[in-house]
């Protein structure tokens, strides 16, 4: 006789779809988190120099001929920030494979996604920048490239990972060979309208103004043309596709190679200066400007030797914080992963705060006001402008601080409830 079968035995399998809604959500990497929150707080210092530094208005900080070594190293330091969010932002699209998604499902909230940041950019970054509502002057930053790469991203992750490695690979090695190709920059009404040709390269390859349409019409400034922001989204969707595959040691092996290579090929090649930036570096007064000289790479657009010089520390960066499972953080880093949770929600946030503060601090020191309602086609370089580097850091000190608790807040929302639109901030 046989023995009874047991309860187990007895009880059919659930169905799919009931047993993919009960299963325990699988973890969420916190390291990606971690170096996104460091990247977003670096990236609040940019802004408040934006508005709180004297020299702001009057010259470009990577300018040798006027910057010093502190302002200089200001500036450069968030350099990180935007290819790093871009690339993270590619892994994480990966991540929401390993969560559930299929191919099909995240190709079209990409999609989706990357038209909603590029309206966002539009309409409602514009405004926070420059307290402005009428679109009479947009800049294409950022949120721009990174909406359209999410769009072209869509497509990649139908295709094999091969592909996208073979795509990403020759734009980021590539596009530099296509800087001696330019067109005419507009500088006002009386120069000749742009071609439909023209302003579609300044939106893939060079930075510049334009008129959405005819004169007079709005004023877009591509800042951040998208060509090589694709290409590095795309090798972030590859590595973030083996990263989940990875055990912790492997993930640290692994990207500490990776780094180390890029950083190795930025500095031999640009020790070499024949390729993959259009400004070759050159003996300064001094070896310490001669050093920013060799650091002083293209980020409009983001050159190969720019990106090698950011990515490769990143990569580095984040197989050190890499943390077996169920490892403790301590207080910093559990706060920077909280920051780097809500990353659009922190955009928009210190956007605000950044230019708030700015103004604030010139009213109380009876400083003109004027510019801050202005864009930057109007701004005018006042006298009394601004502050030093140390109030910079200090409000920026204050910024970090001050956006945590509605950071802590939104991060806690996300975690607790499944809204769709919680996906889309």
């Amino acid at each position: 006789m046989t023995a009874p079968a047991t309860l187990a035995q007895r009880t059919p399998p659930p169905p799919a779809h009931v047993a993919s809604a009960t299963a325990a959500p699988k973890p969420r990497f916190d390291a990606p988190d971690l170096v996104r929150g460091l990247v977003m707080v670096i990236m609040l210092l940019d802004h408040t120099r934006d508005f709180v530094h004297a020299g702001a208005l009057q010259f470009d900080p990577t300018d040798l001929t006027q910057t010093t070594v502190p302002l200089f190293l200001t500036r450069w330091i968030t350099h990180f920030c935007a290819p790093l969010f871009v690339f993270l932002a590619g892994m994480a699209a990966a991540f929401q494979l390993q969560r559930g998604k299929s191919v099909a499902e995240l190709s079209a909230f990409l999609f989706k996604r990357g038209v909603w940041l590029c309206v966002l950019e539009v309409l409602v970054i514009r405004a926070l920048m420059f307290w402005q509502f009428a679109p009479t002057f947009v800049f294409l930053q950022v949120i721009w490239a990174l909406g359209v790469s999410m769009i072209c991203l869509a497509v990649l992750v139908r295709l094999t990972r091969p592909v996208a490695v073979i795509v990403g690979a020759a734009i980021l090695l590539g596009h530099n060979v296509l800087d001696g190709v330019s067109v005419p920059a507009w500088n006002g009404p009386d120069d000749a309208l742009p071609t439909v040709s023209a302003r579609l390269w300044m939106l893939l390859h060079q930075a510049g103004a334009f008129p959405v349409a005819g004169w007079p019409s709005p004023v877009a400034y591509s800042q951040y043309p998208v060509l090589p922001w694709i290409a590095l989204m795309a090798l972030g969707w590859v590595l973030g596709g083996a990263y989940v595959r990875w055990s912790v040691d492997r993930r640290r092996g692994v990207l500490l190679k990776l780094g180390a290579a890029l950083t190795v090929a930025f500095v031999l090649l640009r020790a070499a200066n024949v390729y993959g930036d259009p400004g070759p570096w050159a003996a300064q007064s001094s070896g310490a400007f001669t050093l920013l000289s060799f650091l002083n790479t293209e980020k409009y657009p983001p050159s190969l030797l720019f990106l090698l010089m950011t990515v490769g520390p990143g990569l580095i960066l984040l197989a050190s914080v890499e943390r077996t499972p169920g490892a403790g953080r301590g207080p910093l880093a559990r706060a920077l992963i909280t920051y780097g949770r809500v990353p659009l929600f922190f955009y928009l946030l210190q956007w605000a705060y950044a230019k708030t503060a700015g103004y604030t601090l010139a009213r109380v020191a009876g400083h003109n006001t004027e510019l801050f309602f202005q864009n930057p086609g109007q701004w005018v370089d006042f006298a009394d402008h601004g502050f030093g580097l140390g109030t910079t850091y200090a409000v920026w000190a204050v910024g970090v601080i001050a956006l945590y608790l509605p950071c802590r807040w939104f991060a806690r929302v996300k975690a607790r409830r499944r809204d769709w639109w919680l996906s889309y901030l």
